[in-house]
């Protein structure tokens, strides 16, 4: 069964960042998560539109930008003007007073519209949302920092909203603590990606390429 793996970028080495970028793409990664945190809507400070706009640039593999952000509406032309069409921008429902007009936007500039939806956040409260967007990004810990363990109630809601995806036409994915019984459990269930992070690619002193080809030869 093929499944999709991106990088959580925050998670990288900045000091050798092209580098990073690089033997990732050779190892055979999908895309580069990229967190954007404003230190508002979560206590965190991670990556910058810099830190995007460079990683855009030195890759021809798609962005998929998670905004960790308050009111994206009135700064998304910022990010929007320096993807690519066919990159993923992932908005929070409960960062903005109007979502449905920020994912427009998106939508306008070409971009895959998608939505971030945490543990706390019902499946009830973004429904109408799921007939816009092509992509929910399941957060399976509290957003704004790496390393966190995962919240088992997250699974019921994953299995909600598999069953929802069909009718209303999006592809789930997975963000935080994702390990491999994770992945095993859940690609043959119908999660179509999964964001790694330090839990199953960062700082084991492995070559990325290594690490990806173990994941993607688990025996689902």
């Amino acid at each position: 069964m093929k499944f999709e793996l991106t990088a959580s970028m925050m998670c990288a080495d900045f000091g050798n960042l092209a580098r990073e970028v690089k033997s990732l793409e050779e190892g055979g990664i999908d895309s580069f998560h990229i967190d954007i945190m404003d230190g508002r809507y979560v206590s965190n400070f991670a990556m910058s539109l810099n830190d995007m706009r460079y990683i855009a640039g030195v890759t021809e593999k798609p962005l998929d930008v998670h905004l960790m952000i308050e009111h994206p509406n009135t700064r998304i032309g910022l990010f929007l003007d320096s993807l690519r069409p066919g990159d993923t921008v992932y908005i929070h429902p409960e960062a903005e007073y109007h979502p449905s007009a920020t994912l427009q936007a998106i939508i306008d500039a070409g971009m895959i519209p998608g939505i971030a939806i945490n543990p706390g956040t019902s499946v009830e409260s973004v429904m109408e949302m799921l007939r816009i967007i092509r992509k929910v990004l399941v957060m399976s810990v509290n957003p704004g920092n790496a390393g966190q363990m995962f919240l088992p109630y997250v699974g019921k809601k994953i299995t909600r909203l598999l069953a929802l995806k069909e009718d209303m036409e999006f592809e789930l994915y997975w963000d935080g603590a994702c390990s491999a019984d994770k992945i095993l459990e859940y690609a043959p269930r119908g999660v179509k990606g999964f964001v790694l992070g330090t839990t199953l690619l960062f700082g084991k002193g492995r070559p990325y390429g290594e690490i990806l080809k173990d994941i993607r030869n688990l025996k689902l």
